[in-house]
């Protein structure tokens, strides 16, 4: 076999090195809040928005065709976890079914979809945050409140760094520092907090639903179309609404990432991937429900905070602001559970020699990649504080497209080659999962902008580069093949 196909078994996943061992200190509670923490946050809150006005009413279909998708790429998740309980997640069933060129693409694209995630969302709580200062008399300079291509558009003043953004990233990192099990419980009793207000949301908005405000139900028609809006060309319909919304569920697979530290892997993987998911896709049902039903969809399109303008509307300034402070709430829990699985990306790849080995050693008190928690900090604090990232949703999204596209092409071919390996979670009809994944995802991928295609193609052929550069040479895989 070339060098560059070469595959691990799966017996080699489960052979560890002793300073490089994750500790198992997770429960399945702690892995369903890691899986909410990470899907629930600024998707339902500012993307429900961004959909209705792709598709209008039919935003909510456009809900259940991500959801689908996802569905599929869950249990095609939970039987892969509890196949190859290894940390990396996607990037690891790749290595196994695929070989290392396959790992190392979806490796990539997945540092893609992390780092953006998590740039993003840091950016997005501290235009939050400064808001909230801003209620309390407490006044940053704009060139200490965003990037440096970032422009006031009344004084003209440029940014220069967005503080606070650096600064929730790096407490987001001493939280994973002081150890794994602690983190997630801190972010057990924020999912839950997170909830409650959605549910809020729920019973404010719900009471006022009128039929009229869903008619008519698909303006825009259902396959994606180009049209212009003002200057812009931009995508309408319910696909192309489908391929944004999308960015809303994923985060599941972040659980997968903790496969090594999990208490039980063969039992608590499979009931955090798909228990988080199942949980969010009703939670997402409700709210989308409400928010078109309260309030026609051209109202609240435009605005960047929908659900708290919603509530607004319906003149309840409390619970709007209840809703707000929630938003402030939910997204520091995504920024923990991308940033973990960000962390453990890294720590994988750096494991199997396709990074720089020093990123997998593990601290043997506290039982987390040190070294990889802190050099993720300072990657994504560079993204977080310079950049203006108000449109990379897609490019996240084009990222866990090709890594779920990939899961699911994993089920297939482990259910051909290794057919008799034990299952402890064996997927129902997992031909029909496997290829509604990778259609399913495909078909998202192309709904995406030609402009965000262009950009992961870009980023991926960067990584390739690197490969042949470094990663082919140092792989641990190619010292054991010769």
């Amino acid at each position: 076999m070339a060098d560059w196909l070469r595959r691990k078994s799966v017996s080699h996943t489960r052979k560890r090195e002793g300073d490089k061992q994750l500790m198992p200190t997770l429960s399945w509670l702690h892995l369903v809040a890691l899986g909410i923490g990470g899907v629930v946050g600024t998707g339902i809150y500012t993307l429900i928005g961004v959909g209705a006005g792709k598709a209008g009413p039919a935003v909510l279909l456009a809900f259940v065709i991500a959801g689908f998708v996802c569905a599929c790429a869950a249990f095609a998740y939970a039987e892969l976890a509890t196949l190859i309980p290894a940390t990396g997640g996607a990037y690891t069933y790749s290595y196994v079914a695929g070989g290392e060129v396959l790992a190392w693409f979806i490796g990539w694209s997945l540092i893609l979809e992390y780092s953006l995630v998590v740039g993003t969302v840091a950016i997005g709580w501290s235009g939050y945050m400064v808001g909230f200062l801003d209620g309390l008399g407490v006044y940053l300079p704009f060139w200490l409140a965003a990037g440096y291509d970032s422009v006031d558009p009344v004084t003209g003043m440029h940014g220069l760094i967005n503080l606070p953004a650096v600064l929730i990233v790096f407490v987001i990192a001493g939280f994973l520092l002081v150890g794994t099990r602690e983190s997630a419980t801190v972010n057990v009793i924020l999912v839950f907090v997170k909830i409650a207000a959605l549910l809020v949301f729920v019973a404010v908005a719900l009471p006022h639903f009128d039929p009229d405000n869903l008619r008519p139900f698909m303006p825009n028609g259902f396959f994606k179309t180009i049209v212009r809006e003002g200057e812009d060309w931009v995508e309408k319909g319910v696909m192309a609404a489908a391929a944004i919304i999308f960015f809303a569920f994923y985060g599941f697979d972040t659980i997968a990432t903790a496969a090594e530290e999990a208490k039980n892997p063969e039992r608590d993987l499979s009931i955090g991937i798909i228990g988080s998911l199942a949980g969010c896709i009703v939670i997402y049902v409700l709210v989308g429900l409400a928010a078109v039903g309260a309030v026609p969809y051209t109202v609240f399109s435009a605005s960047p905070e929908p659900l708290a303008f919603i509530v607004q509307e319906l003149s309840s300034q409390t619970m709007a602001t209840v809703i707000a402070a929630a938003a402030v709430v939910a997204m520091p829990t995504v920024l923990l559970a991308f940033f973990y699985g960000q962390t453990r990306i890294f720590f994988a790849m750096g494991r199997d020699g396709l990074l720089p080995h020093g990123l997998s050693h593990v601290d043997k008190k506290r039982g987390v990649p040190v070294a990889t928690t802190i050099f993720t900090a300072l990657v994504i604090a560079v993204l977080a504080g310079v950049a203006r990232l108000e449109e990379i949703a897609s490019l996240a999204n084009a990222g866990t497209l090709a890594a779920f596209t990939a899961v699911g092409l994993c089920l297939l071919v482990l259910r051909v080659r290794e057919p008799d390996l034990p299952r402890k979670f064996r997927v129902p009809g997992g031909w029909f999962i496997g290829l509604m994944t990778i259609s399913g995802c495909v078909y998202l991928f192309y709904n995406l902008s030609g402009q965000t295609q262009m950009w992961f193609w870009v980023w991926n052929g960067i990584g390739i580069v690197f490969y042949f550069a470094f990663g082919f040479w140092k792989s641990k895989m190619r010292k054991v093949k010769r």
